[in-house]
């Protein structure tokens, strides 16, 4: 049974849905890739946005593509103190009673009722890792981290799919606490 598995931090950023890509950027507005993501069919995008809160702005939050169906925005817990929004740490997608902030892009500005969320810690595995590393979607494992300021990532949520590919996620705080950078090895634990 494998253990090890690459991890990744991830930093600020926005998925938007293409109505509110149209509203920011104009209509029929596409998005331009910069360069490819991790994950399959996944790109950091060359638009960026402003994003408001009732305490600050967060400047030139990069959207990460393709559209989504909801407009999401993934920010540490540092972050959210700047906004001045209840930090809440969610799965994607799961943006239900999540505080709202105003997207500022160069055409336009959404103001958005939820979708601020602190991003749970998570695994991507495409489905034969899953078999590989005895795990199946939506299972909770936990993480070792070796080195000077290891630690033990509880609560990790497995996701496992066909077109993912093996790393886990942390965002930048979670990673810098414990020294790790992207494509350092850990340990996952059943």
């Amino acid at each position: 049974m494998k253990t090890k598995l690459p991890i990744a931090l991830s930093n600020k950023h926005i998925h938007v849905s293409q109505k509110d890509l149209e509203i920011l950027f104009g209509e029929g507005y596409e998005l331009t890739k910069m360069k490819d993501l991790s994950q399959p069919g996944q790109y950091a995008c060359n638009e960026k946005v402003d994003v408001v809160g009732p305490k600050g702005t967060l400047k030139g939050v990069r959207i990460l593509g393709p559209v989504r169906p909801d407009t999401q925005i993934e920010v540490s817990i540092a972050d959210a103190f700047a906004l001045g929004v209840q930090p809440i740490v969610r799965n994607s997608g799961e943006l239900n009673e999540t505080p709202g902030v105003k997207v500022i892009g160069p055409n336009g500005e959404v103001e958005l009722e939820k979708g601020v969320i602190v991003a749970a810690r998570h695994i991507h595995m495409h489905t034969l890792d899953g078999e590989e590393y005895g795990v199946k979607d939506k299972d909770i494992v936990s993480i070792k981290v070796p080195g000077p300021r290891g630690l033990i990532f509880d609560n990790v949520l497995v996701r496992v799919h066909p077109t993912y590919a093996l790393e886990m996620h942390v965002d930048l705080e979670e990673g810098n606490a414990s020294g790790v950078r992207n494509g350092d090895l850990v340990e996952l634990i059943k």
